[in-house]
Order: C-alpha cells, then sequence, then structure tokens
C-alpha cells in the first residue's frame, strides 16, 4: 500500500454541510486558505472539512481565458447557477445538493509533502469510506470528463470524483469534489454547453475538454445504490475517526476569522477582476 498522511495525532473536523443554498463558494474556498495558514504555522492540527454548495459551477483560472466568456456566463445566470474562480488547479466544475466536497488541509512546516502524496493520501480516503466497493475504483484520467486529472477517480471508466490542491505558507488543502447522488451525465451536459457557449468554434492557445456526458456519473449510479449525503459524510468522519489518534471538532476560532475575512475579500476582489472585466 502506497503511503498516505491520513495517520494524524489529531483531526480537527469541520462540517460545513448543512448551510444551505446561502452558502457561497467562495467562502469555502476562504475558509481552506484560511485554514492553510493556520495549520502551517502550528495555529491548528491537520483538518478535515466536509462542505455542500447548491448550483455553482467552479471555473479555473484557464476558463478566464475562454474567448466568449461572457456568453457563458451570461447563460449560466440565466440557468441560475452562481459562478466563481476557484483558487486550487483544474477546470471547470459543477457542484450542487449531490456533491460532498472535502478538504484535508495538511502542515508541511517540517517536511515538504510531495504533489502525488497529496493525491494518494485523498485516494486512500475515499477507498477507507467506501471499502466494500474499493477494488471497483480506478485512478487515472479521463480524458473526456470535465476537468480531467491523472488522479480522477472513477468506476468502469466513469468518473465520479476529482482532486486538486493548494499550498499556502506551510500548509496544504488536498480537495476533492465527489459526485455522491444525483446525474452525473446531467452535471457533464451542463459543462458541455457551457465550454460550447464559452468557447463556440474559436481557436484557443489552451486546450479545453470535449465534455462527454457518457464519461461521467455518481457512486449512487454506478454502484447501483441508493445511496445518501448523510451516509457518505457518516463515512468521511469514520475514516478520519479510523486515522486519528483523536478527533474534535471546531469551528473557525476566533484568532482565525480575521484571516478569513480578509481571504474572503481578498477572493471577492480577484474574482471580480477576473471576471466582471469580461462580463461588462
Amino acid at each position: 500500500m502506497k503511503p498516505t498522511l491520513l495517520k494524524q495525532p489529531v483531526w480537527r473536523i469541520i462540517d460545513h454541510t448543512n448551510r444551505g443554498p446561502g452558502f457561497d463558494a467562495l467562502e469555502s474556498f476562504a475558509v481552506d486558505d484560511t485554514l492553510c495558514t493556520s495549520v502551517g504555522k502550528g495555529g491548528s492540527p491537520a483538518v478535515a472539512r466536509a462542505w455542500v454548495h447548491h448550483r455553482t459551477v467552479v471555473l479555473g483560472i484557464q476558463d478566464t481565458k475562454l474567448p466568449h466568456l461572457e456568453d457563458g456566463i451570461e447563460w449560466l445566470k440565466q440557468n441560475n447557477y452562481h459562478y466563481l474562480v476557484r483558487t486550487s488547479g483544474g477546470l471547470a466544475v459543477l457542484l450542487d445538493e449531490g456533491v460532498l466536497n472535502l478538504s484535508l488541509i495538511l502542515p508541511e512546516a517540517e517536511h515538504r509533502i510531495d504533489i502525488n502524496l497529496g493525491y494518494e493520501t485523498m485516494v486512500h480516503l475515499i477507498k477507507e469510506m467506501y471499502p466494500e466497493n474499493s477494488d471497483l475504483i480506478d485512478v487515472k484520467e479521463i480524458g473526456d470528463s470535465y476537468c480531467p486529472g491523472s488522479y480522477d477517480l472513477s468506476i468502469s471508466g466513469k468518473k465520479f470524483a476529482g482532486i486538486s490542491q493548494r499550498r499556502i505558507r506551510n500548509g496544504v488543502a488536498v480537495q476533492i469534489y465527489l459526485c455522491v447522488t444525483g446525474s452525473g451525465a446531467e452535471r457533464a451536459a451542463i459543462i458541455r454547453e457551457f465550454y460550447k457557449i464559452s468557447k463556440k468554434e474559436k481557436e484557443t492557445r489552451y486546450t479545453y475538454p470535449s465534455v462527454n456526458p457518457e464519461v461521467m456519473g455518481s457512486l449512487a449510479e454506478l454502484l447501483n445504490q441508493p445511496l445518501t449525503m448523510e451516509n457518505a459524510y457518516l463515512r468521511f468522519l469514520q475514516a478520519i475517526k479510523n486515522n486519528g489518534e483523536r478527533i474534535f471538532t471546531e469551528p473557525l476560532t476566533a484568532e482565525e476569522w480575521p484571516s478569513y475575512e480578509a481571504n474572503l475579500k481578498r477572493l471577492q476582489e480577484r474574482n471580480e477582476k477576473l471576471l466582471n472585466s469580461k462580463i461588462d
């Protein structure tokens, strides 16, 4: 078995799965940036955080270079999707109430965490969450999926999860979107249409995926089981408990809150700069 960083003396748990439709995804990225700094300087132990957002398309920085981005954004708005540009790597993904996002925020003050080790740690977590199906899970790029990457998680060639990383000041956030319930093909169709409208037939410097809805699914679809988000969160919690000598639950502290507010303001300003100039 490959080494991972799941074994920690202490895990701090943060649950942001039930904050409802008003919970803006920019807040989640501001939280993770804040926790990266806190963990990196020793102000917090390793953090395992779960989060859910409704009807949100999260763009990568490369997506802001689409030649007709303003048309794609307008289409998202007309279809009642929120949108933002994230800080971690990758391309566009879709989040909704059937997608469980997980963050593992780890310190690298003493030893640098190899990027592949970060990915392997998240893969190991998902396989521990679903031990009865772990042998079915493949780790390889699904090229026609949205946001394809070498650590895509799939079953029978259909992707259900993708991983990214963010590094700040001796802290590493490994993030995954895990499609638990709902239709993977319907989510993929939304992203495919966004790219079709935003790119049209124009040649681009960057390569964007020709999203094929047939290569994406949710775990409930791929396992043909009536899964729930509540059960997925409990599996996540149990997997963390199995790997920590001690775990505790604690939201952002009074010491972390000013950093969070500053990070959120910075991300809001960054998004306005990246997107508003395209839309106005």
